[in-house]
């Protein structure tokens, strides 16, 4: 069995619980290093998770032997920087999601990932949930029939840290770093999601507001799309709306039925058809990457196939652009 090594690029609070230690979990895996440009964070991160080595040099990891594998958790516009360069030095990538912030850099990612033979991987780690497995298995064996619309619909309220001055704001607020504000943060989980049960989204338009004026990037956005099959869908998104309208909700409607369930809050999922209505609890693994991380390391051991590629996710990021209205 080949022994996974990897060295962490960017050790913030997603590889605390969501990621980091699903890393130790798998057998053949283990974690021997990791990287902040913050010096202390790297080592605090260090001393606390039990890792060997830190480093305050992206390249330096790269470079180190005992690292055979990287995860990448930076901001999204260092995405394609990094997975480029620890690509070219035959080191397999597993990259936070969005892949990158923008669909050009998911392209320059895929054609290094081609000619170099070395595969890249994504962390659209909600397809490998047990939560929305169980959601695919209803609509696959026809629990609501043949799927006619799909409707998306998240708001939620300002955060506090919106309020700050542009200097301070987070960097999902900032678009050169980020792709967008929330909704490039946010949405990419949505929409992956829909792609895996319906197929490739190949037609999307969207319109896009700043109505609160907290910060330059949009907090409004809604969009139309089609997929593959000629299925149709919507999406609205406010980030900026009161906590009455607080809303994390898709709705798969079928001509037997319809489908509900939540992306963020894991709401028991509804089923209603002519029988009635049913709600179905499923529950996630404490470390939420965990079933995804074990696909990828089995895909890299030769023990499976992961299908979160960087191919795969790519044509997330070719929605959202289209959406945001980037071309």
């Amino acid at each position: 069995m080949k022994l996974l090594r990897w060295g962490f690029i960017g050790c913030g609070e997603v590889t605390e619980k969501k990621s980091g230690p699903a890393f130790n979990e798998v057998e053949g895996s283990s974690v021997v290093a990791v990287m902040s440009r913050n010096a202390d964070k790297a080592r605090s991160y260090a001393e606390r998770h039990h890792v060997g080595k830190w480093y305050a040099d992206a390249q330096e990891l790269i470079d180190d032997p005992d690292v055979n594998a990287v995860y990448i958790a930076t901001p999204p516009s260092s995405h394609a920087t990094f997975a480029i360069l620890a690509m070219r030095a035959g080191k397999p990538v597993y990259v936070e999601k969005p892949l990158a912030a923008n669909y050009d850099d998911c392209a320059r990612i895929n054609r290094v990932s081609q000619q170099t033979g070395v595969p890249c991987f994504v962390a659209y780690y909600r397809r490998y949930l047990p939560y929305f497995k169980k959601v695919k298995d209803i609509i696959r064996q026809q629990g609501i029939g043949r799927v006619m619309n799909v409707q998306v619909r998240f708001s939620c309220p300002p955060r506090d840290l919106d309020y700050a001055a542009a200097a301070s704001l987070p960097w999902r607020l900032q678009p050169d770093i980020a792709g967008g504000g929330y909704f490039y943060d946010l949405a990419p989980h949505q929409l992956d999601l829909l792609q895996d049960l319906f197929g490739v989204i190949v037609e999307a338009e969207g319109i896009c507001a700043n109505r609160a004026g907290l910060y330059a990037a949009e907090d409004s956005v809604s969009a139309c799309f089609r997929f593959e099959d000629g299925l149709t869908g919507s999406g609205s998104w406010c980030f900026a709306g009161h906590k009455s309208a607080k809303e994390d909700r898709v709705e798969i409607i079928g001509d037997k039925g319809m489908l509900c369930f939540s992306v963020f809050n894991y709401d028991p999922i509804q089923i209603v058809t002519s029988d009635g209505a049913t709600s179905v609890v499923v529950p996630n693994p404490p470390y939420v990457q965990l079933p995804l991380i074990r696909a990828v390391i089995e895909d890299l051991q030769g023990r499976g196939v992961c299908s979160c590629t960087c191919v795969s996710a790519t044509p997330v990021n070719w929605v959202m652009d289209r959406i945001l209205g980037k071309f």
